[in-house]
């Protein structure tokens, strides 16, 4: 009569023992980091839920930005034909990894702009003092502060750059490196400065309006904020833009739209709609306008 062979686990020898351990040992890994919530999968989960939470921007009733505002950073639309452009938000650019299981993002965070504008987590920004003006002060030109996130989630961190050096510089353009820390520092320094240099020193002191075009400078640096279009970043939440401390200037040494930014908030008459939504925005103020109620005579 023929011998039938039967195999079973315990005669398996060598590599093939070895597969099996080795499965085993990956299957009570996964069980392991299911049971903490660790898996990536579950860690994009909770993290999409926190970060894209909708937030309510402040609402200007005098049209003016000021210390403690919730905002948006966007860099608005380009005009010029050669390269027409969404406007791009300013937002933290975090993946699952780097929360380490932590309930919070955790610094150093890298940023980038979104041209996805709904104002969440991700993308909103407080006003925050550093001269000891009180919250509700008007921000004005060329005062320095610093641009935190939101508390809870998001951290509570600070945006900053620094010269860059070989090691440290923004991955695409290799030039100045923005990201956000947790330490409040000179190199969290900003300022808003008027767009245009020919009326630039007229503005100074002035109120910062909301909804309106203006220059973010590093102080320490004294490189303006950009949003980099044509260097794509692939990010957990699409296709994004490089942004980066770097002035650029036109041929009549003015800054270019890459350098423009504008402070955003929430529409008074419309709760949850932001003001470039609204035809009219209020976006040609000046300073006499906001500071003086015009009487017509």
């Amino acid at each position: 009569a023929m011998s039938v062979r039967t195999y079973s686990a315990r005669v398996r020898v060598g590599n093939w023992s070895e597969d099996v351990t080795l499965e085993e040992d990956t299957l009570k890994d996964f069980l392991d980091k299911k049971e903490k919530g660790e898996l990536i999968v579950q860690r994009t989960g909770f993290l999409r839920q926190n970060i894209l939470k909708k937030i309510d921007l402040s609402v200007t009733n005098d049209g003016l930005v000021h210390f403690g505002d919730v905002i948006m950073l966007v860099n608005p639309d380009s005009a010029s034909l050669d390269s027409p452009c969404e406007p791009a938000a300013l937002g933290m650019n975090t993946d699952a990894s780097e929360l380490r299981g932590a309930s919070f993002v955790c610094a150093p965070c890298e940023v980038s702009a979104s041209r996805s504008l709904t104002p969440c987590v991700r993308n909103a920004f407080v006003i925050t003092s550093v001269d000891g003006s009180p919250v509700g002060e008007p921000l004005r030109y060329n005062q320095s502060f610093s641009l935190q996130t939101t508390k809870g989630f998001a951290g509570e961190l600070y945006l900053a750059s620094d010269h860059k050096t070989f090691q440290k510089c923004a991955k695409k353009s290799r030039l100045q490196e923005v990201i956000l820390t947790d330490e409040p520092s000179f190199l969290t320094w900003w300022q808003a400065v008027y767009y245009d240099p020919q009326e630039r020193i007229e503005y100074e002191g002035f109120p910062v309006p909301a909804n309106s075009k203006v220059l973010i400078s590093h102080c320490k640096t004294n490189q303006c904020l950009a949003a980099l279009r044509n260097y794509i970043i692939w990010t957990p939440y699409g296709k994004e833009y490089e942004v980066t401390a770097q002035t650029f200037l036109d041929s009549h040494k003015a800054e270019r739209e890459v350098n423009h930014w504008s402070f955003v908030t929430a529409n008074p008459s419309n709760e949850g709609q932001t003001i470039p939504d609204r035809p009219g925005a209020m976006a040609n103020m000046t300073p006499t306008e906001n500071t003086e109620p015009q009487h017509k005579t």
